[in-house]
């Protein structure tokens, strides 16, 4: 497993991180880390949990609307595709 997988398992649920700061405790592009979130197939890694630095969704490699679901179902409110409250869900290392 991708050590970067290791580093978002430790995301709480109800709780975001963004691909920034990813990139910034892994060493690796933004972009990059947005590739091994896209190819993730371990169902244990919490990708829906990564969303931009804007606080606004991003993609998910099961859909749009499946991210926001497992957002909301975690306690995450959501409003025009943008996490409301952003920086008190924003987990960072």
């Amino acid at each position: 497993m991708h050590f970067v997988y290791k580093l978002l398992k430790k995301v709480p649920k109800g709780m975001v991180t963004t691909y920034k700061e990813l990139a910034k405790v892994s060493g690796l592009h933004p972009r990059t880390i947005g590739v091994l979130m896209r190819r993730n197939s371990y169902k244990s890694v919490p990708c829906h949990r990564v969303v931009y630095s804007n606080g606004f969704i991003g993609g998910y490699n099961k859909g749009v609307k499946k991210k926001i679901m497992l957002l909301k179902s975690e306690g995450v409110k959501i409003k025009n595709n943008k996490i409301v409250d952003f920086k008190k869900k924003l987990f960072t290392f």
